[in-house]
């Protein structure tokens, strides 16, 4: 039977259900005894063998890569003593650092030294709260370095007695790749004073979710701490407090099996036999509680996994294309029947386009392809003239001009990244013929009018878009998430069917046949047992669950290299994300049936 008792996760001020008791005040300035928000209790008697005060002053770069627990909170961390608040710059990104490449499929480096194999300048506004310390920053910040742009995450800040009176903070942090969605995550370390001392900046990456190129980055680099009077520090606090108070309470995974005796939890960490060391993360929720696994990297687990950021890739097709088109349904009804042709002008061009609609775009059927295989059209190197290029020019070009008519629209399933672009395209148009040209399809309907609502995180309010003045939203990949992101937009689609505090927000006929909860919209089929509708996977589970007869349809998303989000009939959610290019689920979704009943 389930229990009702939760383990907060770190860095929160924790309470009996895994959130803030309260929200404190912004700290007071001229007294930071008052700065009490996630109060640390340890003594900061600390024995540390990794990252000491001597490493960290006196060290030099790259040093080695060690185990991540170096960069934890440890137990008996105790109350920071010092407040950050400015900018952080580090020194010799360029040059310094050390760098192993793990895998390179396509062969980006070699043995000579190259841009991608060190960080991208840094130099970053954070604010401290208590033992928190957040960027001002979030999302994926623009840069001039040629391949990688910097994802910055809270962290933590605490007091060692070993530290000669400086202040230890460590910070999460991510690379994602440029104008792509591979994410490499790692965390960095310094000490401090109020007064703008600093020790050098250690850092370390050593996972990621990318099926392509895998490597460790680390160093040890000098920096700069700049105090500063941060504009408006009391909303960014407040609004930060409220960003964690919002997360769903959090158990490790391994209690679930306490809670409902019997389960198979590895079956969640790694369904399968997935390789766990390619998992970059995992969980599973029900009766609102997140029970979240380790997130794992080749050095020990990683310190901060409520702080991990992981990609989207095609999950956005779900959750941008089809999200975005039942959002406007819902507002304008009879839009996904909107034509191609009627909204995107460069489509408009050759006439394979006048008769595909909105709903055929989310259904991969606009029966325009070179090859209905499995597959051989998104796979074919020509789909490089598609993501490689950075300007809406290009990409919309691609998407309008590549295929001819082979099917009538809406009868042949046939994948393309490509077509959910139109699709983004249109909705964007379509949305600024109602409301103006400012109006911005994941702006205005996605992030204000749902993220934001249900409490996404400012890391996942971030989608990719075009580098010039269009800035197109890629709508088909592109996002970053927090893992408890993850877990309320699922919940938003599977368990709440599209309501915000009980207000309907979605059409509700539109999501239904997403879930394959409707007889007369089941979408297009991509093979047998496979069902696809409004960017919306779905897989017949019949015969496979004890006790349920007859179809049993399974809506889940898919994202590329090994993304898996899985919306169950019995309220609950399972996720895991990998980057070893497998995707199976059928083993969790078992267990999730000895828990509570999937059949229908």
């Amino acid at each position: 039977m389930k229990t009702n008792t939760v383990v907060s996760g770190d860095f929160q001020d924790g309470s009996t259900d895994g959130r803030p008791a309260s929200i404190p005040h912004p700290f007071n300035d001229h007294n930071n005894n008052h700065n009490a928000y996630g109060t640390l209790n340890g003594s900061g008697n600390v024995e540390r063998t990794l990252l000491s005060y001597d490493t960290l002053m006196n060290g030099s770069d790259p040093g080695s890569r060690i185990d991540l627990s170096g960069y934890a909170l440890p137990p008996e961390a105790a109350h920071p003593q010092h407040l950050f608040a400015g900018r952080l710059t580090l020194h010799g990104e360029a040059s310094g650092g050390g760098f192993f490449e793990q895998v390179d499929t396509y062969n980006y480096t070699d043995n000579s030294d190259s841009p991608r194999k060190h960080l991208p300048e840094f130099d970053f506004q954070f604010v401290q709260t208590g033992s928190h310390i957040f960027p001002l920053q979030r999302g994926s910040i623009p840069s001039a370095h040629p391949d990688w742009e910097y994802v910055l995450a809270p962290g933590g800040v605490w007091r060692e007695n070993g530290d000669k009176g400086y202040t230890r903070v460590s910070i999460p942090f991510a690379l994602q790749e440029r104008n792509a969605n591979c994410v490499h995550n790692g965390v960095m370390s310094f000490l401090f004073k109020e007064n703008g001392a600093i020790s050098k900046v250690a850092y370390q990456i050593s996972s990621e979710t990318c099926l392509y190129f895998k490597a460790d980055w680390w160093g040890l680099l000098s920096a700069t701490y700049t105090p500063q009077d941060i504009a408006d520090k009391a909303r960014l606090i407040r609004e930060y407090q409220e960003e964690i108070a919002a997360r769903l309470p959090v158990k490790p995974l391994s209690t679930l099996a306490d809670d409902y005796p019997g389960i198979n939890t590895s079956a969640f960490a790694a369904p399968n036999d997935t390789d766990p060391t390619h998992v970059s993360t995992a969980g599973f929720v029900i009766d609102g509680i997140h029970y979240r696994a380790d997130c794992t990297t080749r050095r020990g687990d990683y310190p901060f996994c409520e702080s991990l950021v992981v990609p989207s890739y095609s999950a956005a097709k779900s959750l941008v294309a089809g999200v975005a088109m039942m959002r406007l349904e819902y507002l304008y009804p009879g839009v996904r029947n909107s034509l191609v042709g009627s909204y995107v002008p460069d489509c408009d061009k050759n006439g394979n386009w006048n008769d595909v609609t909105l709903d055929n775009l989310l259904d991969m059927a606009s029966g325009n392809y070179s090859s209905s295989t499995y597959m051989q059209d998104e796979d074919a190197k020509h789909t490089d003239y598609f993501f490689l290029p950075e300007t809406h020019a290009n990409k919309i070009h691609y998407s309008c001009t590549r295929y001819s008519r082979k099917a009538p629209p809406g009868t042949q399933w046939v994948y393309h990244t490509s077509d959910t672009y139109i699709a983004g395209t249109l909705m964007n148009a379509y949305l600024r013929s109602r409301r103006g040209s400012d109006a911005d399809l994941f702006t205005d309907i996605i992030v204000e009018d749902l993220w934001k609502p249900i409490g996404v995180s400012a890391t996942g309010r971030y989608t990719r878009r075009t580098y010039d003045s269009v800035r197109q939203p890629f709508t088909g990949w592109g996002l970053i998430w927090l893992p408890d992101d993850i877990v309320k937009i699922a919940s938003f689609i599977g368990i709440d069917r599209g309501k915000i505090n009980g207000e309907q927000v979605l059409d509700a006929n539109q999501l239904d046949a997403a879930l394959q909860r409707s007889a007369t919209d089941t979408g297009t089929v991509p093979m047998a047992n496979y069902r696809y509708n409004n960017g919306f996977w779905a897989h017949n589970v019949a015969g496979k669950l004890s006790g349920c007869s007859g179809d049993l349809w399974i809506p889940f998303l898919s994202g590329f290299g090994g993304i898996t989000v899985v919306l169950l009939p019995n309220n609950s959610i399972y996720y895991y994300f990998s980057d070893n290019d497998t995707y199976y689920w059928l083993e969790a979704v078992q267990e999730a049936h000895k828990i509570r009943s999937l059949c229908q």
